[in-house]
């Protein structure tokens, strides 16, 4: 039989989504539906001093207008949901829940939901609701916030300190002979899927129980419900979320669950399903954002270029009721063999929106600040930006001092200087002309920790030779159908076409938020635990059975071949799974199966590795930046399908790209309102903007993150980009430029 896993198959959610038979969570037909329309702040800060509701009220189809007076009560946000930290101090999503107070915190904050029974009256009625406020000044900056914090940890993972200290930086510093100190600032960015957020809800009541339906646009079904059912003070198993598709996320659509929660408490009031889809400049308030960030980088390194102290202290912004922080120094913990190591996380509580993580948390800017001054050392050094990466190679983890469960960092590099033609610039900066165009090429590291969570799967075998694998983990775009697919086929014995993946449904069995690049590494094992269950109830069958040929064989001496149990000794011997099942009286078989790290995560240090090299046009006249060539070579284990990873890569390599040349979300700084507010004004690139990608993978299996040897891929190409970018634009130019975006005003001032 040959395996499925590791060919380049066509996405088997292709055709619906071409067809438009894909169902998003806005497209649900649920009968009776009614519509809100949000009425949201239009001040950063104060509080509410009235709502006048009484001419939406009298609009015509309006059924109900809900504000902090009238809404149903909220129990408080968990503190904790799977593990990880949700209130608090480096909490993942607010701490407040919506319309539960007259308090303003930042502009674009829902204060009031009009329901009506069509779209077109919901929002008519919602620009006739009048709010008045007791305004009061907002702090829109971090230099001025008056309320600071220090999270001592990343969403309350105790393994991951935002304060940390390896040796002694501060005196290695100080004795280092070469020194460099720079500050890089990143401004606020969006995720701007092209699926908007969007919510159904739709309550029952059975044998006297209440019952909630959530069709909703996130990516984790069982913390949604787990948020739902406790901010509404319902049993768990009383709500179903649903979401079989989404439309992108990159970070958002996980984290802050007002948009769900404010749709359950219209339906709730107005007693018939309601949905709330919200528009596109809402996206800008309610869907999170990367934060800002202010990194001061300080590294100490002997004449030849070794590294002997790093500092990396970070300053980033967060809302009044969200705790999440932006984890700059996730990369610089990890990337070089530097023996004194130092970490400050600082939070800065603005009258802003809460930011959220966003593809690469940490890591795309961090990464951008380390391999920027990385790369400054080199110059002040007069040495090749490789030669000090390899000078300072990390064989094991600097501040746990674990190996590595697999790198191939040095064959990434030099791959990467073969497909760009590193050996044939000229070093010197500013000395590359063709036609108008300064020449420059860039490189950078890029990495990603290798995550793996607790998840469950379930495999059932039919008696016509078909199988359903289902577990409730997602699929954002990223080829999560098919390579569950294509594994489980592999697992059950199947050819592929006869295994169909189920996802998306709290119903199913549990997996973790989709995000971190560990949905592969997660889900993969757990549906090959449940395949080989219901294979070995398959066996048992069989073993027991006097009118089968493999009767009295022991589970061992059998294997599973193209839908056929037969003997190892002798594969002629045998027979197919739904003769088996049929002779039983059974018209199917079902088992579950679960994975979950082991000790192998106290032994080795989990992380993927890669290079990214550029070579970009700039014109001296305009200060335009033109990618020309981008290469991309990548150590992430062993491929589940080149195809749909190939695709995975050029995105993240996209929108690193946006990151470092044009995307920013700037606030009016008089009342903290989002200037941007579409994507005509939001710029990402498009094909115009993409050069050509060159992706290449090492291909070389993990032996120790799982039996697939499999790591995740979603965020790896988005980290390195912005930093080979932006030293390219170096190269090109002779300036430095230490602040995200690069846009032409930047480069054209100086």
């Amino acid at each position: 039989m040959v395996e499925a896993t590791g060919k380049p198959l066509d996405r088997v959610d292709g055709r619906l989504k071409v067809m438009g038979a894909a169902r998003f969570s806005a497209e649900w037909d649920v009968p009776g539906l009614a519509y809100g329309a949000v009425v949201s702040s239009s001040v950063a800060h104060g509080t509410v001093r009235a709502i006048d509701s009484a001419a939406a009220l009298r609009a015509p189809g309006v059924l109900a207008v809900l504000t902090h007076e009238n809404a149903p009560r909220l129990q408080p946000m968990p503190e904790k949901v799977n593990g990880s930290l949700f209130r608090g101090e480096g909490g993942i999503t607010e701490t407040r829940q919506p319309l539960q107070n007259a308090t303003v915190e930042y502009a674009g904050q829902p204060l009031a939901v009009v329901v009506a029974d069509t779209l077109e009256r919901a929002r008519h009625a919602a620009s006739l609701v009048r709010v008045t406020y007791d305004a009061r000044p907002a702090e829109l900056k971090m230099d001025t916030s008056t309320r600071r914090t220090l999270p001592e940890t990343f969403t309350g993972n105790k393994e991951e300190k935002l304060q940390v200290t390896v040796g002694d930086p501060k005196t290695a510093l100080a004795a280092a002979p070469v020194k460099l100190t720079q500050v890089y600032e990143s401004g606020i960015t969006h995720h701007n899927p092209i699926e908007q957020l969007a919510s159904i809800a739709r309550w029952e009541t059975r044998n006297g129980a209440e019952f909630l339906t959530l069709y909703d646009t996130t990516r984790g079904v069982e913390n949604l419900q787990e948020v739902v059912s406790s901010s509404l003070s319902l049993p768990k198993n009383n709500v179903h979320v649903i979401c079989p598709f989404i439309g992108g996320a990159f970070g958002s659509k996980g984290w802050l669950f007002a948009p769900p929660l404010l749709t359950a408490m219209a339906a709730r009031v107005v007693k018939r399903p309601v949905k709330i889809e919200w528009r596109r400049q809402d996206m800008f308030a309610v869907a999170g954002q990367r934060a800002a960030t202010r990194q001061t980088l300080s590294l100490g390194a002997t004449p030849d270029g070794k590294l002997t102290a790093l500092q990396h202290d970070t300053q980033t912004h967060s809302s009044q009721s969200s705790g999440f922080t932006e984890p700059c120094a996730r990369v610089s913990r990890m990337m070089y063999a530097v023996p004194n190591l130092g970490f400050v996380h600082q939070l800065n509580h603005l009258h802003l929106p809460s930011p959220c993580p966003m593809r690469g948390p940490g890591e795309t800017v961090g990464g951008w600040a380390l391999e920027c001054a990385i790369d400054e050392l080199a110059a002040e050094l007069n040495l090749d930006p490789v030669e000090l990466r390899l000078c300072n190679y990390a064989e094991k983890n600097p501040e746990t001092g674990k190996p590595w469960s697999s790198k191939h960092l040095r064959e990434c590099y030099a791959r990467g200087q073969e497909l760009i033609g590193w050996s044939k610039r000229n070093p010197k900066p500013r000395s590359m002309r063709e036609g108008n165009s300064l020449i420059g090429y860039g490189m950078a590291t890029t990495m990603y920790p290798a995550a793996r969570r607790p998840g469950e799967a379930k495999a059932t075998l039919f008696a016509d030779g078909r199988a359903l694998v289902q577990s409730a983990t997602h699929e954002m775009g990223n080829g999560a159908y098919t390579i569950f697919r294509q594994i489980s086929a592999d697992g059950l014995g199947l050819p592929v076409e006869q295994v169909r993946f189920e996802l998306g449904d709290s119903t199913l069995p549990a997996a973790p938020t989709s995000g971190g690049s560990a949905t592969t590494a997660t889900i993969g094992p757990a549906s090959l635990a449940a395949c080989r269950n219901v294979l070995a109830a398959l066996k048992q069958l069989a073993i027991r059975d006097a009118k089968s040929p493999l009767y009295g064989a022991t589970e061992d001496a059998l294997e599973a071949r193209d839908g056929r149990l037969v003997r190892k000794d002798n594969p002629t011997q045998g027979e197919d799974y739904g003769a088996i099942l049929r002779r039983a009286k059974l018209p199917s078989l079902e088992a579950t199966g679960e994975a979950k790290p082991g000790e192998e995560r106290e032994k080795y240090s989990f992380y993927s590795f890669g290079a990214i090299f550029v070579k970009v046009r700039v014109d001296e006249l305009t200060g335009t930046v033109r990618v020309d060539k981008l290469c991309a070579v990548l150590d992430v284990g062993r491929l589940m399908n080149p195809k749909t990873a190939h695709s995975q890569i050029i995105g993240g390599v996209s929108m690193g790209l946006g990151a470092a040349l044009m995307e920013e979300t700037q606030y009016d700084p008089r009342n903290g309102r989002a200037v941007v507010r579409n994507l005509a004004d939001y710029h990402v690139p498009s094909m115009a903007d993409t050069p050509n990608i060159q992706v290449e993978w090492l291909n070389i299996p993990d032996p120790h993150i799982s039996e697939l040897g499999a790591r995740g891929i979603g965020e790896i190409g988005c980290v390195g980009t912005p930093a080979a970018i932006t030293n390219a634009v170096y190269h090109a130019t002779g300036r430095r430029f230490r602040s995200l975006p690069l846009t032409p005003d930047k480069l054209v001032q100086g």
